[in-house]
């Protein structure tokens, strides 16, 4: 089933207390492109300034990344974020952002893209996510992201953008901060009153929660010891879930919980290396084996 992704494509700096690295490759719709790559076809949507070099995307058309979407767009830059970690790394601090060419209009969809029905927004302004949802509205599963920079400064775009997916994932202080809910099950539950048929909360280190109308689940995460970068986690745990349902062809619960499983497991080899190291490396061998042993460690009974 076709899978396809629009959202940042970018160069970061990234600094946490195991090292740093500069002008690595970056953005929402990449970590998502190369997790989902593991288990179904992926179709990137995006652009990037006249500065970037498209050689940079080889790490992904060597996974089978579909990357006629990508928009060289002449007179622009592309986007690029400096990010540090500290502590627990349990989240970033901004230290520099430049949107570039993210604050400008979406990139055109190819004609070849256009049967896409299985679709992702990764973040960005919502009224850009909701032009996206407008073009694509013939996708059997339509999903963004959000963050608190929209939250708090479009609330009606993002509002308007809720009414028309299918589904949303966020992490827990996004919910909170959406819903104004201290409780995460209240919180999904108020925001499938916006419009989707389910939520889903990333809890970091503590799994993630699927609020749905027809009913709840708690997924663990995979327990790594080795934490160096968590930079991409979130789209990376966006993006193998999205993978294993376009793989399926359906998006019940139950094939929810399973796609929330193999999310946790991505997520936990992206966290053991910096930008996009680990992703190049995973094997679909490597998923399954530490599936297998996060549904032992899982198991109570």
């Amino acid at each position: 089933m076709s899978l396809l992704v629009t959202g940042s494509i970018g160069i970061d700096d990234v600094e946490t207390p195991l090292g740093r690295v500069e002008n690595v490759l970056g953005g929402s719709s990449i970590y998502f492109a190369l997790a989902a790559s593991l288990f179904s076809p992926v179709r990137l949507l995006g652009a990037v300034g006249e500065d970037f070099d498209l050689q940079r995307l080889r790490p992904l058309t060597d996974k089978g990344v579909d990357i006629r979407g990508v928009e060289v767009r002449r007179g622009s830059r592309t986007f690029r974020w400096h990010g540090r970690y500290i502590g627990t790394m349990n989240e970033a601090e901004t230290v520099g952002v430049e949107l570039n060419v993210l604050a400008e209009r979406g990139a055109p969809i190819p004609p070849e893209f256009a049967d896409s029905r299985f679709v992702f927004l990764a973040n960005a302004h919502p009224a850009l996510q909701h032009d996206f949802a407008r073009r694509l509205s013939q996708a059997e599963l339509l999903v963004c992201d959000t963050m608190n920079i929209w939250i708090e400064g479009q609330p009606d775009k993002l509002r308007e953008l809720l009414a028309v997916v299918h589904g949303l994932v966020l992490n827990e202080g996004e919910a909170r901060l959406l819903t104004q809910r201290t409780n995460l099950v209240t919180a999904g539950r108020d925001i499938l009153k916006l419009g989707p048929r389910f939520v889903i909360i990333k809890k970091g280190e503590h799994g993630s929660l699927l609020v749905s109308a027809e009913g709840l689940a708690l997924i663990p995460p995979y327990p790594t010891e080795k934490v160096v970068d968590p930079t991409g986690c979130g789209d990376s745990f966006a993006g193998a879930i999205m993978g294993y349902l376009a793989a399926q062809g359906r998006f019940d619960v139950p094939a929810l919980r399973s796609a929330m499983a193999r999310g946790s497991v991505v997520a936990s080899f992206v966290v053991e290396s910096f930008s996009i190291d680990a992703l190049c490396r995973v094997t679909p061998a490597d998923v399954a084996a530490r599936l297998s042993t996060l549904r032992e460690i899982a198991r109570f009974e």
